[in-house]
């Protein structure tokens, strides 16, 4: 086999173990030095390879592949960038094959979502129509755990991890101040079309008046009337409630409660101040006493209670994408299959990209309890095991140690970019 060089990037939302990832795949593209020569890595994702800001990470050393697996967010920097149809973004596609060319770039592994899936498929179809040969290999990451075929996303226990351990504290907190203080507390996280990390909070508590006492799908239509009678009697009856709300809940329309009136660089609606907007319905038609906050960035970025099982799928998934890619696989992506529940048993497999891109894993309806507000059983045992052991950072005077990389760009070859 021909030795060739590998580009990776980082795609879309950053995970608290997306960089495990990239460690996973460096390790691996090292111990292929007989086919795999230089591995790059984009520079702010796929605009990277557009703008030929190429970082070579042979210069990366052993100490710092460590460090970066216990450290969130995207060393190389990520992206949200929409490239188009192969004929409507003609122009981009070519300059990536340019820049491929150039760097003799015979293996593309993509880290990210729905959308980057089908960037990587159609650069694999480009690759063919253009007599160009490139393996290209997605690599499953999201923290909404909406991907097809895969049995859960790296990226996903984490959060879920941290947003059931935040509602339990808080719940704790609410109960304790609640005869005199804050009577509804209201929790906002991600979720716009899936309710998977809603789901997740559940597994704070069990049973008909432990907190969370309300969850709020995308998957189901929201009413208010029913929501607002509901935190009542929880608050009549245990003196508080805690409402757990995916940002992307709907009303019967459709219309997101939350839309702000602008998208984002794929076109999806920017969704914020849901929380707020369901705090001041429980003010005006209740007159509860409130909290509101909103997990943000705080979720996926909370890397300091990252689960293990999570950090082993992320190291996973990496290793399986430069082993498919040796052997001659493109177009394809290493997804979880889970093999039991308990105790917990999976491996990794291979699906074609064409599988994955652009389709949304929602949460099955077996999932949400029979009154639209909960978790039920088979959705316990499906989430437990992702939360599963703690792979704690190291510390130092009572902070984590996060790897920060200052990488040198490789010099260019080509004439500068222009969008």
């Amino acid at each position: 086999m021909v030795r060739r060089n590998a580009f990776y990037a980082q795609s879309g939302g950053v995970t608290a173990v997306i960089n495990a990832t990239a460690a996973a795949v460096i390790e691996s593209c090292r111990e292929h030095r007989d086919v795999i020569g230089r591995l790059y890595a984009g520079r702010n994702g796929i605009l990277g390879a557009l703008r030929e800001e190429l970082i070579d990470t042979g210069k990366i050393r052993k100490r710092m592949l460590t460090a970066m697996k216990y450290t969130p967010g995207g060393v190389f920097g990520s992206c949200r960038y929409k490239l188009g149809s192969l004929e409507e973004s003609k122009a981009q596609y070519e300059r990536l094959i340019a820049v491929f060319r150039a760097y003799d770039i015979g293996y593309f592994f993509y880290n990210g979502g729905n959308d980057s899936a089908d960037t990587a498929y159609k650069i694999s179809r480009l690759g063919r129509r253009m007599g160009y040969p490139l393996a290209c290999i997605g690599i499953p990451k999201t923290v909404d755990n909406d991907l097809v075929v895969t049995d859960s996303c790296p990226g996903f226990g984490s959060v879920a991890k941290y947003v059931a351990l935040a509602t339990r504290e808080a719940a704790l907190d609410v109960a304790s101040m609640a005869e005199t203080s804050t009577r509804v507390f209201i929790f906002e996280v991600m979720g716009r079309n899936a309710g998977w990390i809603a789901a997740a909070a559940g597994l704070a508590g069990e049973g008909a008046d432990a907190a969370p006492h309300l969850i709020l799908f995308p998957e189901r239509a929201f009413d208010e009337a029913d929501f607002l009678a509901r935190v009542d009697a929880c608050v009549r009856r245990n003196g508080y409630c805690v409402v757990v709300a995916a940002e992307g809940v709907r009303d019967a329309s459709g219309r997101f409660l939350s839309e702000a009136g602008t998208r984002d660089a794929f076109g999806h609606a920017q969704l914020g101040g849901l929380a707020p907007y369901l705090a001041s319905r429980v003010k005006d038609r209740l007159g509860y006493k409130y909290h509101w906050a909103v997990a943000d960035y705080l979720q996926r970025s909370a890397r300091h209670i990252a689960s293990q099982v999570d950090l082993d799928h992320a190291l996973a998934v990496g290793h399986a994408a430069v082993e498919f890619a040796v052997a001659g696989e493109n177009a394809v992506i290493p997804v979880i299959e889970r093999r039991a529940d308990s105790p917990y048993r999976w491996r990794v497999s291979k699906a074609p990209l064409a599988r994955i891109a652009n389709r949304e894993k929602k949460l099955p309806a077996g999932f949400i309890r029979r009154d639209g507000y909960g978790i039920t059983a088979r959705a316990r045992r499906y989430l437990a095991p992702l939360i599963r052991g703690e792979a704690y950072p190291p510390y130092a005077e009572g902070l984590p140690k996060y790897a920060t990389l200052a990488p040198e760009l490789a010099v260019r070859k080509l004439p500068p970019w222009k969008d």
